[in-house]
């Protein structure tokens, strides 16, 4: 989202705690577009060892499912798997058909580095707010890996706070959501710690309570300058 701003894809590289990690991005949710590819290899090339998990072909449609046993030896020897942005309920039906869904949770259970933008943070949860429907709307059939809800875009579309809250209201999981620029850092599935690439960008805690929304500011740490905490 910031080609210009290289302090979230910083702060990805340096968990791995190694120069030159092993880095696939998975283009899943828009559809294997091949130029959100080259942004990718634009982006991390010469920081990283740069690879991609397509699962369409160049006309939009699904390839014959890969090997299992392939799928695991590419994945299982990465240290970070990227996943991108678009259409969350695209990314999950394809993942479960080709078994990565599963793939994916062993390479994270050996303690591979989960991350992504947009969809790439919805799919981790249980629960998210997602336009994959076309409008707005709750998805209650996330990963899981992570509990709870989740809602990217907070500040950056206007639709996305009113109708996260809505579904809290009627019955979505107590979750999380981020500005653009905020991030969620996770160990396991606890939460240790919200950073930003922007000075302004939060993360928050929000859930229903009573009829009414509960929205707690996680205090998130700003990458840049001296890494001062916003929000706090």
């Amino acid at each position: 989202m910031e080609p210009e701003n290289p302090l979230l894809d910083d702060f990805v590289l340096s968990l791995v705690g190694r120069p030159m990690p092993r880095v696939c991005f998975l283009p899943t949710a828009s559809g294997d577009a091949a130029g959100y590819v080259a942004r990718f290899y634009r982006a991390l090339s010469g920081r990283c060892f740069p690879s991609d998990l397509t699962l369409v072909d160049s006309l939009g449609l699904p390839r014959r499912p890969a090997s299992t046993r392939d799928l695991q030896a590419h994945v299982r020897a990465q240290d970070v798997l990227y996943v991108g942005g678009g259409s969350t309920l695209h990314l999950l039906a394809l993942w479960r058909a080709h078994g990565l869904d599963q793939v994916i949770r062993q390479a994270w259970m050996s303690g591979a580095i989960l991350a992504g933008v947009s969809a790439g943070m919805n799919c981790w949860f249980e629960a998210s707010v997602t336009d994959s429907f076309g409008g707005l709307a709750a998805l209650s059939d996330g990963l899981g890996f992570l509990p709870g809800s989740a809602c990217p875009h907070y500040d950056g579309e206007s639709e996305r706070r009113p109708r996260f809250h809505q579904a809290l209201l009627n019955g979505l999981s107590p979750g999380y959501a981020a500005d653009d620029g905020a991030a969620l850092h996770f160990v396991g599935r606890t939460l240790v710690e919200a950073v930003a690439s922007r000075p302004n960008a939060r993360a928050y805690r929000v859930e229903a309570r009573g009829g009414q929304i509960a929205e707690e500011p996680i205090p998130t740490r700003f990458l840049g300058a001296d890494g001062a905490a916003a929000g706090r």
